[in-house]
C-alpha cells in the first residue's frame, strides 16, 4: 500500500479488529476542470458513496469502512482532501451536489445507498431531489438544513470542530495542530487525533503546515434544502449524536415528517461526528440500512 494507507492496520487495531485490511486506492476523476478525489475501498463495484463534513475528508470513514467490509467509494467534496479548492469557492450543497453526481455514476453506478455527514449529508439530499436514481437509500449522519444556525450558535459557545475551522490558517509544526485537535476533542484518543490531522494537512514549501481544505465557509440557506428534503421520495435514516448540538428536536421532527419513509435514531455516546466517536455503531447501522433494501 501506499504511505496513505498504512496508518490503516492502526485503524483496525484500535477498534480491535483482527482483520485483513482491504484494497484501498485513489481514483481522481475530473470534473468541470476540477479534480475530484476519492478513495475506492475493495476491487468490486461500491455498495455504498461516503460523502464527508466541512473541513474533513474522505479518511474521516476509515474505521467505518473497516468494520463495514463493503466495497465502498469515499469521495473527496470539492475544496477537501485531494480535490480541487473551486475557482470561485462555492462550496455549497447544491453545487457540490452537481459536482459529484458524475463521479458516483462513473464509479459507483450500482450503489444501494449514500451516506453524508453534516456537509456531506446536506448534499447527499441535495443529490437525493435532483437525481434520485443515484440515492436508492440515504444515511444522513448528524444534520438537518437547520444545522448551519446551530453551528453558527456552536462557534459563540463552545470550543469544537467548527472552532478548529475557523482556528488559525498555519502552525509551525504538525504537533501544534495535533494539540490543538486534542484539546477540541478530548474524548478522542491521541493516535486517532494524530491520523486524521496527518490525512488532513500538509506542508507548504516555506516549511509551513496548513489544513487540507480550503477555510472558506457560507453557511447553506436552509429552506431550499427543506424543500428538497420534503419533496425526494428516497428513504432516509438520520442518526444523531446523542451529545451533538447540531440537530435539536425540533428539527429532528421536522425530519421525520417528511412524506417519505424516515428512522430516526440516535448515538447516545456520540457527538456530530459520529463516525469518529462510534465508528463500530455507524458501521452496524449502515449495514442494517443496506440490510433492508437487499
Amino acid at each position: 500500500m501506499d504511505d496513505e494507507f498504512n496508518l490503516l492496520t492502526e485503524n483496525a487495531d484500535e477498534l480491535g479488529l483482527d482483520t485483513a485490511i482491504p484494497d484501498v486506492r485513489r481514483i481522481d476523476t475530473t470534473v468541470d476542470g476540477n479534480v475530484v478525489s476519492a478513495l475506492a475501498w475493495g476491487s468490486s463495484s461500491p455498495r455504498a458513496v461516503f460523502l464527508h463534513g466541512g473541513g474533513q475528508n474522505a479518511h474521516t470513514w476509515d474505521s467505518v469502512l473497516i468494520a463495514l467490509g463493503i466495497p465502498a467509494l469515499a469521495i473527496d467534496l470539492p475544496g477537501h482532501g485531494h480535490s480541487s479548492w473551486r475557482p470561485d469557492r462555492d462550496y455549497s450543497p447544491q453545487r457540490n451536489a452537481e459536482t459529484v453526481a458524475p463521479v458516483i455514476e462513473h464509479l459507483a453506478p450500482d450503489a444501494d445507498l449514500i451516506v453524508g455527514m453534516s456537509l456531506g449529508g446536506l448534499t447527499t439530499i441535495r443529490l437525493a431531489a435532483t437525481v434520485p436514481v443515484l440515492v436508492p437509500r440515504a444515511v444522513i449522519v448528524d444534520v438537518t438544513p437547520e444545522s448551519p444556525e446551530r453551528a453558527a450558535q456552536l462557534e459563540r459557545e463552545a470550543r469544537g470542530t467548527v472552532a478548529l475551522i475557523d482556528g488559525p490558517p498555519e502552525f509551525a509544526t504538525r504537533d501544534e495542530i495535533i494539540d490543538l485537535t486534542h484539546a477540541a476533542a478530548p474524548t478522542r484518543s491521541r493516535a486517532a487525533i494524530r491520523r486524521g490531522v496527518i490525512h488532513n494537512t500538509r506542508q507548504r514549501p516555506d516549511g509551513a503546515w496548513v489544513w487540507r481544505y480550503d477555510r472558506l465557509r457560507e453557511a447553506p440557506r436552509a429552506q431550499p434544502l427543506w424543500a428538497d428534503l420534503e419533496a425526494t421520495p428516497v428513504p432516509m435514516t438520520l442518526v444523531c449524536g446523542g451529545r451533538s448540538g447540531f440537530t435539536t428536536a425540533e428539527d429532528v421532527e421536522r425530519f421525520r415528517s417528511r412524506p417519505a419513509p424516515t428512522d430516526i435514531v440516535t448515538v447516545d455516546d456520540a457527538g456530530h461526528s459520529v463516525q469518529s466517536d462510534a465508528p463500530r455503531d455507524l458501521a452496524e447501522l449502515i449495514a442494517q440500512v443496506l440490510a433492508q433494501g437487499a
